[in-house]
């Protein structure tokens, strides 16, 4: 499942134990069971994610947090897994299950053929807080670049979740990501026409380098409400233009785990993300432009992708000056506010 070495308990107990606070909330985590394996299949997202982690049962992913954070207290938000093509319905079956068995909070992974009648139905029958949509279930006629947030994110259900003031994890599509200037007139779309939509634009719109922001937060100061998770971002710079564009009450941490268990550190080349990995770890990954393996002492310096994101965070913090309260509120308070607003109002 994953292995603690003494380097990543040096890397916690040196500049993140003391950083955390003692209780925290992972807003953005993956559970999916054996029989929903296969990969994605559709060519729209990156492969290399499905090296790390094939399967991730709600058992292992709490396991994963006790040896991860031996001294906190994590509690995750769940939701199946959108690479993984076919069974959504048991999928979204599963998570329900293992969100009641382990009292956790969960979404609805939804597709857009869905009527509002139907994705209501799954919604409050299994209990869950909102939806997890994603690209890969744009209509497969659209070319992955082409991919617009309604694609995937429709009209019918954004009525339904606003009044219904439920969340939605946005995964931001393009090649751009966050700079893009379509993505950018979509979501001030949906703050202006759905005010009660508890938004999270997830990775911080997929900017894991500074190239990806472009003048994204000059054009979202329009909006008031959209938060924002720094799930599977390592990129400090980026969290500063963040925390200076929203401020720390709507930046929300999540993990993206299983897949942040990785072991690795990344970097940023000609304005593309780079996962430094150790050497035969995941496989063969020389096709893949985003991974590139490490040998000897660098490799052995190498701690888990979570972690990394973590202390990025950190630095960003203290560049921006946040106070111990306001780190609270980004790994704690403001996904407890957002949850427990989510669960009044669907009742």
């Amino acid at each position: 499942m994953i292995e603690i070495k003494e380097v990543d308990r040096k890397f916690y107990r040196e500049r993140l134990s003391g950083f955390l606070p003692p209780k925290v909330i992972d807003i953005h985590a993956h559970v999916w069971p054996a029989q929903h394996a296969q990969g994605d299949t559709t060519g729209r997202t990156a492969s290399w994610p499905m090296r790390v982690a094939a399967v991730c049962p709600v058992e292992e992913l709490l396991e994963m947090y006790r040896l991860m954070f031996p001294d906190k207290q994590v509690t995750p938000l769940i939701f199946g897994n959108p690479l993984v093509q076919g069974g959504v319905d048991a999928m979204n079956g599963y998570v329900a299950a293992s969100a009641a068995a382990n009292r956790l909070p969960a979404l609805l992974l939804t597709r857009p053929e869905w009527s509002a009648d139907d994705v209501e139905r799954k919604i409050a029958g299994g209990g869950f807080l909102g939806a997890k949509v994603y690209l890969s279930y744009a209509p497969p006629a659209i070319a992955s670049g082409q991919i617009r947030i309604f694609d995937f994110l429709p009209h019918h259900q954004l009525d339904l979740f606003d009044r219904r003031g439920w969340i939605v994890m946005l995964h931001l599509p393009r090649l751009d990501r966050l700079r893009d200037p379509l993505n950018l007139a979509d979501l001030l779309e949906i703050e202006r026409r759905y005010p009660r939509v508890r938004l999270i634009v997830a990775h911080v719109g997929r900017a894991y380098c500074p190239e990806d922001v472009g003048n994204a937060f000059e054009v979202l100061a329009a909006a008031r409400r959209m938060c924002f998770d720094i799930s599977a971002n390592t990129n400090a710079d980026v969290f500063e233009r963040l925390l200076e564009a929203v401020g720390p009450r709507r930046v929300l941490f999540g993990s993206d785990m299983p897949i942040t268990r990785m072991r690795m550190r990344r970097i940023c080349q000609d304005g593309r993300y780079v996962n430094i990995i150790p050497r035969g770890l995941y496989g063969d990954v020389s096709a893949d432009k985003h991974m590139r393996e490490a040998d000897g002492d660098e490799a052995s310096r190498l701690t888990l992708f979570l972690y990394e994101e973590i202390d990025a965070f950190r630095r960003a913090a203290e560049a921006q000056g946040l106070s111990a309260a306001d780190v609270q509120d980004v790994f704690y308070n403001n996904a407890r506010r957002m949850i427990a607003a989510a669960g009044e109002d669907a009742k």
